[in-house]
């Protein structure tokens, strides 16, 4: 018996055939593909949370509970514990240097929030997201970890809310798809001197932004660029059945184009 189609497979199926009626080019070619490419992804996202468990498998924060869809982007490498894996000792580092307070700025569903409040337990959270549903996901996330208390949820971040830095030494995660070019400016937040960060440069989006934000922090911080890099070793033993393709998809992101982070850790 053929089993019916899922409500994924559905829209999938209707995305692609709206495509389809779509002239003949190479644009159209990769929006299908990639179309395949997420719902292949979800599939597999599915698939290593039944065998399992809705847990975080590796990682910094391996073990955290992770039911929640992902706002954005792929959700089989956090599952995975194989998300932006380039930043795993970076992440290590801020654990062990116990800020008192993270600010972390579009912090989607609650993966890096929430599993740095996990990992921390005497520093206080303050996510920021500007769209209430990830705000909603984010708050779901951190009850089921039990960090709810610690996690302070709330709307997005302007210049002014970044005086909090003066107060105890802070950790600056920042993720906004390209707004880091209005708002990471110690120009109009001085405070941002006094703060590590680290920030996802969307390049893509807007040429010349590594350029723009190396250039405002180099007199206040050691900069160092991360690029991206992929964990094969952290691929689930079940993996090993699969073809490269899904072994490739676990591990996708659903990146379009290179995103860069910058670690600014700012000169005492």
């Amino acid at each position: 018996m053929t089993a019916k189609p899922t409500a994924l497979t559905k829209a999938v199926d209707t995305a692609l055939a709206r495509l389809q009626a779509e002239p003949v080019t190479p644009a159209r070619l990769e929006a299908q593909l990639r179309t395949l490419a997420k719902w292949r992804s979800a599939v597999l996202a599915n698939t290593q949370a039944v065998k399992a468990g809705n847990k975080v498998a590796a990682g910094p924060f391996a073990g955290m509970a992770y039911a929640a869809q992902a706002s954005e982007g792929g959700r089989a490498p956090r599952m995975l514990g194989a998300y932006e894996a380039s930043l795993h000792p970076v992440i290590e580092t801020v654990i062990a240097r116990a800020y008192p307070q993270i600010l972390d700025i579009g912090c989607a569903e609650g993966y890096y929030a929430v599993g740095l409040a996990r990992r921390m337990p005497e520093s206080t959270v303050h996510a920021r997201d500007m769209s209430p549903i990830a705000r909603n996901l984010c708050a779901e996330m951190a009850a089921s970890n039990g960090v709810a208390d610690r996690v302070l949820i709330g709307p997005e971040v302007t210049h002014a809310d970044f005086a909090l830095c003066q107060s105890a030494p802070t950790f600056i995660l920042c993720d906004i798809e390209g707004a880091e070019a209005q708002l990471l400016d110690p120009a109009l937040a001085p405070a941002l001197t006094k703060a590590d960060i680290l920030v996802e440069i969307h390049e893509g989006m807007r040429p010349g932004l590594l350029a723009t934000l190396t250039d405002r922090f180099s007199a206040s911080h050691r900069i160092t660029r991360i690029d991206r890099d992929l964990r094969a070793d952290l691929l689930p033993d079940w993996a090993a059945t699969l073809s490269d393709l899904d072994r490739l998809l676990l591990l996708w992101e659903w990146r379009a184009s290179p995103t860069p982070w910058l670690w600014m850790e700012h000169h005492e």
